[in-house]
């Protein structure tokens, strides 16, 4: 079944107010710029957002943060997003941080169909404030629940008119997750190639998970942090 949606705007216009979403990529790299723009132009509120972090000021799901966008957050980096740290510190938003291996496989259980798991990460911080806690061969471990969202937002390198994806190096983090914990996931490509044009053996997200495709239009592909040598 052909999955192509013609526009960025068209993949994103059901999503609702209050929705929970899922974005994908690491920092700036593999982050579904042009859903995201998409969803601030459709101005959509009070959404859940799950993601590793918030993008930067001004780009990214920074964006979003700007717009007023998000009532809440569930993710494991927010260092670079200082109106993220204003917004939380005013009682505006309610943050979640997870341990960033925590976070990568209670998304992945999520798409998997386990409801929850048990880890050694955290136990004796703050982490384990709440949870369940439980012994393994002499060691402790907490609980973790399982992640799940009504849309997932991924970034792929290329795609196929079926939805199949392969991703590219750093842009493979914590998308190909995300887009099985989806209840619906919609897939932003650089590249939308005809079905067969992918090797079979190179596909890493199949098309059964994913719900829409569109080509992005443009990608300003930001550095995080630039450093460089002085002078």
């Amino acid at each position: 079944m052909n999955k192509v949606i013609a526009t960025s705007d068209a993949a994103v216009a059901d999503i609702p107010d209050g929705a929970t979403v899922m974005i994908g990529g690491f920092g700036l790299c593999g982050i579904p710029e042009n859903l995201i723009a998409a969803l601030v132009r459709k101005g959509v509120k009070g959404l859940h957002t799950i993601s590793n972090n918030m993008g930067v000021d001004g780009f990214g799901m920074g964006m979003m943060l700007e717009a007023g966008m998000i009532a809440s957050h569930i993710g494991s980096y927010v260092g670079e997003n200082r109106l993220l740290e204003t917004r939380v510190l005013a009682g505006q938003l309610d943050l979640t941080l997870v341990p960033q291996g925590t976070l990568a496989e209670r998304i992945r259980a999520g798409g998997a169909g386990i409801p929850g798991f048990y880890t050694a990460t955290g136990v004796g911080t703050v982490v384990a404030n709440g949870k369940e806690l439980r012994e393994f061969n002499g060691r402790t471990y907490l609980l973790e629940n399982a992640l799940v969202a009504d849309y997932a937002l991924v970034k792929a390198w290329r795609g196929d008119r079926l939805g199949n994806l392969v991703y590219r190096k750093t842009a493979r983090n914590f998308n190909p997750m995300m887009a099985t914990a989806g209840k619906i996931t919609v897939a932003e490509v650089e590249e939308l190639v005809e079905p067969g044009d992918i090797d079979p053996d190179h596909i890493i997200t199949p098309g059964i998970y994913v719900t829409r495709i569109v080509q992005g239009e443009k990608y300003e592909k930001r550095i995080e942090r630039r450093t460089v040598r002085k002078a």
